[in-house]
């Protein structure tokens, strides 16, 4: 019961969010008004607010906050998703190369002046890629043992971070600007587009993983004892590790590199709810959504009408929590 209390709780925060956050800005427009705005397409409600006023809310502000919680969900789950398979704390979504080809991909597309529609599509290509090429190079035989992932997926985001870097340094000066932009990530370049494209899949990405639950559960205690209770270990990991890829790739070519949402969502999640991933996936999912959408609410306020890139945030708020976990993870090994 209190872990449902929790989640409901979690609920009510992001749609509160969503109200708040909607209001802040240059022009400040009140609750009142902001649910007028989003329930006149729907019911007959008198026109009392400026014009201005609809256009900051439904194509500015709306459809940023909504792609910040879709970012937010995914890499929260992804990231708890690949906690588990991995069985390691330090793992994140970005673990098999999804951020360095998805940051290779979007680098290419820039140097070579082609339409910034092309971005999107061919980062979202290129985090697949990595993500495949890791896959086929730890796999042996049928298996796919853990470590060697993890040691292929280093060596490959290296490679991708090497060939990224080349690119820095032949682009033109404008060229560079928008590629460190693109690598610091954030939501300033927002619209309807990004957000019914990425919707779908991770939408559908995010309710497959706690669907897998039970998988994540069994995962946790062991490989050979999960096989002992029915569970087909490599399957299992295999479908996993694809749908955390799939919604970690969406993320990553709709915002860029927004490091350490993944990881410590998860743990502070684990702290509050649990090791249950019944509750665990979709606490993380709402948390991370609640979390990104507040800090880039930050981000574009803090300074207006300068923005800071979301990524630089959560890179100064992320940083000290991961060393406060290598320091309990050193604590607890007695080393």
């Amino acid at each position: 019961m209190k872990k449902k209390l929790i989640l409901l709780f979690l609920t009510a925060g992001l749609i509160l969010t969503l109200l708040l956050t909607l209001t802040l800005g240059p022009v400040h427009i009140t609750v009142k008004t902001v649910i007028k705005i989003l329930l006149s397409n729907i019911f007959d409600i008198p026109r009392t607010w400026p014009d201005n006023f609809e256009q900051i809310i439904l194509n500015v502000r709306l459809p940023r906050i909504l792609l910040g919680m879709l970012v937010g969900s995914a890499l929260s789950i992804s990231g708890c998703a690949m906690q588990s398979i991995f069985r390691n704390p330090m793992a994140s979504p970005y673990v098999l190369g999804v951020s360095s080809g998805g940051a290779f991909g979007s680098s290419v597309v820039i140097v070579l002046g082609a339409p910034q529609v092309l971005i999107m599509p061919v980062a979202f290509f290129f985090s697949l890629l990595a993500v495949f090429l890791v896959y086929y190079l730890a796999k042996t035989g049928t298996k796919i043992p853990v470590e060697t992932l993890l040691l292929a997926g280093i060596a490959l985001s290296l490679f991708f971070s090497a060939l990224t870097s080349f690119i820095q340094y032949v682009a033109a000066e404008g060229q560079l600007r928008e590629i460190i932009f693109w690598l610091m990530g954030g939501l300033w370049a927002s619209n309807w587009n990004k957000v019914l494209t990425s919707f779908p899949i991770i939408f559908s990405g995010t309710i497959c993983l706690v669907f897998f639950y039970r998988e994540l559960n069994i995962l946790l205690i062991g490989e050979e004892q999960a096989q002992d209770v029915g569970v087909e270990v490599e399957t299992a990991r295999k479908i996993i590790l694809v749908l955390a890829a799939l919604v970690t790739a969406t993320a990553v070519a709709v915002s860029g590199i927004i490091g350490f949402v993944g990881l410590i969502i998860p743990h502070i999640m684990r702290i509050i709810i649990g090791t249950d991933h019944r509750f665990l996936l979709p606490a993380s999912c709402i948390c991370g959504s609640i979390f990104l959408v507040w800090v880039d609410t930050f981000a574009r306020t803090l300074i207006s009408p300068t923005e800071l890139p979301v990524g630089i945030i959560t890179a100064l708020i992320g940083v000290p929590f991961f060393l406060f976990l290598l320091k309990r993870r050193k604590r607890l090994s007695g080393f």
